[in-house]
């Protein structure tokens, strides 16, 4: 049936246990919130449920500084023991704080997503989730955007052992600047970030930003603006993902499901629905190309559980009743207790005119690469 896929999911409970300090709005919580809804649902019977290992100071090392992660490390001794010891240049601090446990926190987002690409490898499942990975903004040699270590890149470089060609693809509200940093100069992975851009942190993923040297036109950037709607995003991301699929030809997909592109996000400013907001993951699955889905950005924790359930379950195909079901959090999802959100009444700057232009250039870029490029060993 080819609708059928098997899904891995991993998941480590004790994600829920790390917090970033007072008034952060990065709540690792919301992993175990979606964690609850997705067993209360019953969609578990269905996935095939993994704990990762966790990454080893080697596992990280192979994109990561030594240095930077022997900082990681010794973080939580560092900072006890004097508030010198902290390198200006890895960059933590108010945004990226050091909070307890906060090497076995990245231990745990790294190695969910390294386990969900061997699992890919060794083709024991075609669909492979973490939620507690996604963290795209963190660089070689320093934290940035609540981000310490870059799962992703860890994960698609374990993916490239056995794939030609990698695709990224990045729908958080904020540009996938980590990733694309990583794979600027490579062909053998394309990344395509669609994101809010203009006075908006990080500043970088421009439209004229394509790669250089051997990378040159497989960085792809969607800058988009204020009060997207679920129309407006299918109508840009449609035809340019369609463009990606044929002329890449992805053997492996990675899609960043940052649930910070919803309406209502604290940080975000479009206005997406689930149903928007995951029609991209129904797209990029009508590919029927190994697929890892990793979580990201997110800020309104109910609103997050409910897209990444809800996105499991298009995963797996399967429909659920907006009507949530009883759980732990429960309360949280008041007043309405709908899995289902609507948009707001924002605003939409992105008229089609912008839209038709941001296409025309991304497509354009697209038609002068070759199909398929070729692999040399590196």
């Amino acid at each position: 049936d080819h609708s059928k896929r098997r899904v891995a999911y991993y998941y480590d409970a004790n994600i829920g246990n790390y917090y970033y300090g007072q008034g952060h709005v990065m709540k690792p919580q919301r992993i175990r919130m979606t964690h609850t809804l997705l067993l209360n649902y019953g969609l578990y019977k269905d996935l095939e449920v993994y704990r990762p290992f966790a990454a080893s100071f080697e596992d990280m090392t192979r994109f990561h500084s030594p240095e930077y992660i022997s900082f990681l490390r010794n973080a939580n001794e560092n900072e006890q023991n004097t508030s010198q010891s902290v390198p200006l240049a890895v960059n933590v601090g108010e945004d990226c704080p050091i909070f307890d446990g906060l090497y076995q926190f990245c231990q745990t987002s790294s190695g969910g997503s390294m386990a969900a690409a061997v699992k890919l490898n060794k083709q024991k499942t075609d669909i492979a989730i973490n939620w507690m990975g996604g963290l795209h903004h963190a660089k070689k040699a320093e934290a940035s955007g609540f981000c310490y270590t870059n799962d992703i890149v860890l994960g698609i470089l374990e993916l490239l052992k056995y794939h030609k060609r990698v695709l990224y693809v990045d729908i958080d509200v904020h540009h996938g600047d980590g990733v694309e940093e990583a794979f600027y100069t490579t062909d053998r992975v394309m990344t395509v970030s669609f994101h809010k851009y203009g006075d908006f942190f990080p500043g970088t993923g421009d439209l004229k930003d394509i790669g250089v040297n051997g990378g040159r036109l497989y960085s792809l950037n969607v800058p988009l603006r204020d009060g997207i709607r679920d129309d407006s995003y299918q109508s840009i991301f449609k035809p340019v993902m369609g463009k990606v699929m044929e002329k890449f030809q992805p053997e492996a997909i990675v899609l960043q499901c940052g649930a910070d592109s919803l309406n209502g996000d604290r940080l975000g400013p479009f206005n997406l629905t689930l149903r928007g907001h995951g029609e991209c993951v129904s797209f990029l699955r009508s590919y029927n190309v190994p697929m890892m889905m990793v979580g990201g950005g997110g800020y309104t924790p109910r609103n997050v559980a409910r897209c990444w359930t809800y996105e499991t379950a298009l995963a797996l195909d399967k429909e659920i009743p907006n009507e949530l079901p009883l759980n732990d959090y429960y309360e949280y999802f008041g007043p309405d207790f709908m899995l289902h959100i609507d948009p707001s009444t924002a605003h939409n700057s992105n008229t089609r005119e912008y839209l038709r232009k941001v296409e025309e250039t991304v497509l354009r870029n697209l038609g002068e690469i070759q199909a398929a490029p070729s692999v040399q060993m590196q």
